[in-house]
């Protein structure tokens, strides 16, 4: 899944440079913003980033494995890195079959999603080997890419073989590669069959064709591609992360209990602090239906003081040294007010308007929502079920906003087999001409 949305000149897949940065311009795609950035503020630590200028998070709060979806390939220092990319539709599910089962067994795992899916397309020929490569985290993928055969429209046209999906592994200075092996293997008279090479590959997708002559041999020529190009080639898989702050080769269970594991901890950081925020607006909201009944002693409080501080003594701790009352029994009333510093504060800067009927109504409705929301938040920081099922909410409300169809075929397919044909060695007669010209004729012909 693409995380950046880029205008102008980005290069293409046939390794051609992206244009200076002055003639492009790029932000985060809705995927990367929703899926990726979403909630950073609430669930995750900060630190200063490299020049100590602003704060930046340590990790991303990404709501699916993007080690899984996107892949990862690098080099460190005698330590390299190599996974697949997945389907998002399919680690969805998965994710989400994990999240009922973490107990689930790796056969379990492929039903849901059988294998890599590439962005290019493709066939992976030795499907039967990937319950190892997911169980140990090591591994090479065999991946091919898919021929078609395009009869002539006219007597006259020609048939082509075209090339329209590609070996991941092919893409950049690959397609110019596979172009020059091919007019190679045709000087070599290895592919005599095929008369010209074009490449018609857009925007719209890969488009290579090889037009051959009459009668040709289209399996052959198939198979001699796979094996002679990198029209077939392997994917090599080293499932190394960092987990726990360690290198370590991970197997697809491994990977999935350390997101799980991760969005629990995420889940329960940014409830903790909704609850904070929600608990300080109750507060709050106590504070004022607690005023506005007993709004009189309120105001007579306000009125009497000399200064704000006066004020907040007296809402605070009941301190009315500060006070000059009119009412002797309000006086005697305010010796036990014992708002908290905020309450008292909310209660200072209260409107006049917020007296009205109406208003003290809505005032308590908001009330019994903070209430609900507070209740609701406990519940989602201190039980597990809850927060499985809002993981699995959230992956099946991804898979359906941005989820799309597989790309990449699995199957198990055999090395590809070149029967050469053996020429039996027979007498022949040399004869040249008075010109120059040679050639060999059969001894009885001759």
């Amino acid at each position: 899944m693409p995380l950046v949305d880029g205008k102008g000149n980005f290069g293409s897949i046939e390794g051609d440079g992206a244009a200076a940065y002055r003639y492009t311009e790029a932000k985060l795609t809705r995927f990367a913003d929703e899926v990726y950035l979403r909630d950073t503020d609430k669930s995750v630590d900060f630190v200063p980033n490299y020049s100590n200028t602003e704060p930046e998070p340590v990790v991303l709060p990404v709501r699916i494995p993007n080690f899984i979806l996107n892949g990862s390939e690098g080099i460190a220092v005698g330590m390299i890195t190599s996974t697949p990319c997945h389907n998002l539709s399919e680690l969805c599910d998965l994710c989400a079959a994990f999240v009922d089962d973490p107990d689930m067994s790796i056969d379990d795992m492929l039903e849901i999603m059988p294998g890599p899916d590439f962005p290019t397309g493709g066939i992976i020929a030795n499907k039967s080997d990937l319950k190892e490569i997911y169980t140990t985290g090591t591994g090479r993928i065999r991946i091919r890419g898919r021929l078609e055969l395009q009869p002539g429209r006219r007597r006259s046209d020609k048939d082509k073989l075209c090339v329209t999906e590609i070996p991941y592994t092919m893409i950049g200075s690959g397609i110019g590669k596979f172009m020059s092996d091919t007019a190679q293997l045709v000087e070599q008279k290895l592919l005599p069959e095929i008369t010209d090479i074009g490449n018609a590959t857009s925007s719209d997708g890969v488009s290579i064709f090889l037009e051959l002559r009459k009668d040709a041999d289209v399996e052959r020529i198939s198979n001699i591609l796979y094996k002679k190009t990198k029209l077939e080639d392997s994917f090599p898989v080293n499932m190394l992360a960092i987990s726990d702050g360690r290198p370590e080769v991970m197997s697809l269970p491994s990977i999935l209990s350390a997101w799980l594991s991760f969005q629990h901890d995420i889940i329960t950081r940014k409830y903790k602090e909704l609850l904070r925020k929600e608990e300080d607006k109750k507060e709050i909201q106590e504070g004022l239906i607690a005023a506005c009944n007993i709004i009189d002693l309120v105001i007579a409080v306000i009125i009497g003081a000399r200064k704000r501080q006066d004020a907040e003594n007296c809402l605070v701790n009941g301190d009315i040294s500060g006070i000059a009352f009119k009412d002797r029994e309000l006086k005697e009333q305010a010796r036990s007010l014992s708002f908290t510093k905020r309450q008292a504060d909310a209660i200072l800067e209260m409107r006049l308007y917020k007296l009205i009927g109406l208003e003290i109504l809505e005032l308590e409705k908001e009330y019994r929502k903070t209430v609900k929301a507070v209740k609701e938040y406990r519940q989602i920081i201190g039980d597990s079920g809850k927060r499985d099922e809002l993981i699995k909410a959230d992956l099946m409300d991804i898979k359906t906003r941005f989820g799309y169809p597989r790309r990449t075929e699995l199957c198990d397919l055999s090395d590809v087999v070149i029967e050469e044909k053996k020429i039996e060695e027979q007498p022949t007669v040399f004869v040249m001409d008075r010109l120059g010209y040679c050639k060999l004729i059969d001894e009885q012909a001759y």
